[in-house]
């Protein structure tokens, strides 16, 4: 190789991703978040979509043991959120986080542009990083609104 690993982030830093926070339930029924850009559609039918995960995450055990997941794709007033999910704290990450449950109980934040609710189809290696693939049970979506995008290292939105 003849680039190192910051040369790598930066490289992918030049492409422009939507924001996301994927949740769960952890063992003791208790709502689990993560902020994750790297999440994409895999299959149309069936409906499938993936998300990876750091193996060093507080959260991968969480992720690791649950049958469920959702995706929150968020808008553009909901960086906040995304900073908080983002955040190595977790004490009180979810303290006035305005959520509901749906078919698996994982949490639904409210705001957000779209919703896919997901049972865990796969598990895959990747590298320093899980490839969790989902299947889309049910789902929601705004026709008003703007993304919130992720950009060479800062948050942006649509024009």
């Amino acid at each position: 190789m003849t680039f190192d690993s910051r040369d790598f982030r930066t490289a992918l830093g030049c492409f422009a991703t939507g924001v996301t926070v994927v949740t769960t339930l952890d063992a003791e029924r208790q709502p689990v978040g993560v902020t994750v850009n790297s999440f994409t559609s895999v299959s149309l039918a069936p409906p499938l979509v993936l998300f990876c995960l750091g193996r060093t995450a507080q959260s991968v055990a969480a992720f690791e043991a649950t049958g469920a997941f959702a995706v929150n794709m968020l808008a553009d007033d909901q960086q906040e959120l995304s900073l908080r999910f983002a955040s190595r704290e977790r004490a009180d990450r979810w303290n006035g986080v305005a959520w509901e449950s749906w078919d698996t109980g994982c949490p639904i934040l409210t705001g957000s542009l779209a919703i896919l609710e997901c049972d865990r189809e796969a598990v895959h290696d990747g590298g320093d990083h899980l490839i969790l693939v989902g299947r889309v049970r049910r789902l929601a979506s705004r026709t008003d609104g703007k993304p919130l995008l992720y950009f060479r290292g800062a948050y942006g939105t649509v024009a």
